[in-house]
């Protein structure tokens, strides 16, 4: 990282199957409360074709272990 940036550690991207049709409801929030149930912090990042879900990575297994939890599929 240059000197002087500003920045928040290591992030990793979890990609969500897609392309996910743009009248879907609530795919990000079945996302979203499992890892917030963890306290694990998110930031996504929303394409045309589908979404991008970055976690802390010292939060990827944990992250893992709650979204399979939660019943999704962790590849």
């Amino acid at each position: 990282m240059p000197a002087g940036v500003q920045a928040e550690g290591v992030w990793c991207a979890l990609k969500v199957a897609g392309p996910i049709p743009l009248s879907s409801v609530g795919i990000l929030a079945s996302i979203a409360a499992p890892l917030a149930c963890a306290d694990i912090s998110l930031f996504v990042v929303s394409t045309f074709d589908t979404d991008y879900v970055l976690v802390r990575a010292e939060q990827l297994e944990s992250a893992v272990t709650a979204l399979s939890g939660a019943g999704h599929g962790v590849t």
